[in-house]
């Protein structure tokens, strides 16, 4: 329950919310997921991409459903707690923020690589700070910027898909689609381009800070998929054309590649540029969306109380926003985050998860309760075929976080008694 010094303002319509899940979804994916997905993949790096749809869909269609009954900030932690009971919804909320502040990190990182490669980790921390400062301002400033940076990426993209496709160098053969890895490389290259659809959770965890919710983010969250779904498609059939799925699995650069390997090497900087601010908006996103959860997890008490402060002026959480600013600086600044996109998928997974078994308990129709249970047991398929490493440490997180819950339930407890 909110109260008026901690409640947000409701300024966002559904341009804007499609603008916010399309800057994350576009920004982490196109650059950053095609290359390990079709080293994962080979041949099967289109059927990849389907299912990963396939799976976004319905857990977009479970997330749009239960956000416009439950209109509030915190996406699927609030989702898991109203049908679920409070410990799930900690769970969701607990894979949601150590998962995407790992994104974050990621992101920040893509942004140093590609503008200074010398100096990434320094560049990425100062991302990381200016974004900061800009969700600090207001969200209205923050969805703007990202309406800029949504712009200009889809612009570089649109440009790659015509060079690439227009140039005699574009084969339709490199299409051919077979399974040159197995069905366990189609499925992990799934989970690792799941990673690109993610966004969309970022326009449920706005949900107090959206007009006409129950009509607005119904509408918003396959928008936002639909369109970049096209987009991802568009670019994978465009790169794939010239690259083949050999080269696009050990390029570092893949679009930058594909650009040279169509005869226009005067494209790469341009691509570079719109590398950095995808990247960005991605960022941008994210920080909004984790510092929300963070916000609905303090006013539960789950998280440090101080955190679910409001800010009288710009009406944002400006506690949340800061602390999680710092985490991922601090991240940015240290560590070596590349392993961090398999980590945060089965993070993700775990929570989308979550908001399918909630999706399930809204209606007892077997019609309605289909796509819950294939969102849920394509999540359960696609965490565990990502590589060992990122299950066994996504595993041992989500372990340390429900060890959290149950030591703070028995200090409660003993403390009430």
């Amino acid at each position: 329950m909110t109260t008026s010094g901690t409640a947000l303002r409701r300024t966002l319509g559904v341009r804007d919310a499609v603008v916010v899940g399309l800057g994350s979804m576009v920004g982490a994916g196109v650059f950053s997921a095609l290359g390990p997905a079709a080293r994962a993949a080979g041949s099967g790096l289109l059927p990849g991409l389907a299912l990963a749809a396939v799976v976004a869909y319905c857990n977009a269609m479970s997330s749009a459903r239960l956000a416009a009954r439950y209109p509030a900030s915190g996406g699927t932690y609030v989702y898991g707690r109203e049908r679920l009971g409070p410990f799930w919804g900690y769970l969701a909320g607990w894979a949601f923020v150590v998962g995407k502040t790992a994104s974050c990190a990621a992101m920040a990182l893509t942004v140093g690589a590609y503008v200074w490669p010398g100096q990434a980790h320094s560049v990425a921390v100062a991302a990381v700070v200016a974004l900061t400062a800009v969700n600090y301002g207001g969200i209205q400033k923050s969805a703007w910027l990202t309406r800029v940076i949504v712009a200009v990426v889809l612009a570089v993209l649109a440009a790659v898909v015509v060079v690439c496709l227009a140039s005699g160098r574009a084969d339709a053969g490199r299409l051919d689609i077979g399974l040159s890895s197995g069905a366990g490389g189609v499925l992990q290259a799934a989970g690792l381009l799941f990673f690109a659809f993610a966004g969309y959770a970022r326009i449920a965890t706005l949900g107090e800070e959206v007009r006409d919710p129950a009509r607005t983010i119904p509408r918003a969250i396959p928008l936002a998929l639909g369109i970049a779904l096209v987009v991802y498609a568009c670019v994978a059939v465009a790169v794939l054309a010239v690259l083949g799925a050999d080269r696009l699995g050990h390029a570092a650069a893949p679009l930058a590649d594909a650009v040279r390997a169509a005869g226009v090497p005067g494209l790469v900087p341009v691509v570079r540029v719109g590398a950095a601010v995808a990247a960005l908006g991605s960022l941008l996103a994210l920080i909004l969306g984790v510092s929300r959860t963070t916000l609905a997890m303090a006013r539960d008490g789950h998280l440090p109380g101080a955190l679910a402060a409001v800010h009288p002026r710009f009406q944002v959480p400006h506690r949340a926003e800061l602390a999680v600013g710092a985490v991922v600086a601090v991240l940015a600044a240290t560590v070596d985050v590349r392993g961090a996109i398999g980590f945060s998928s089965f993070g993700v997974l775990a929570y989308y998860a979550v908001a399918n078994v909630s999706a399930w308990t809204l209606s007892p129709a077997p019609s309605a309760r289909m796509v819950p249970v294939v969102g849920l047991l394509g999540c359960a398929t696609l965490a565990f075929a990502l590589p060992s490493v990122s299950v066994t440490v996504g595993t041992g997180v989500l372990a340390v976080g429900v060890a959290a819950y149950g030591l703070r339930r028995l200090a409660r407890r003993r403390h009430t008694e």
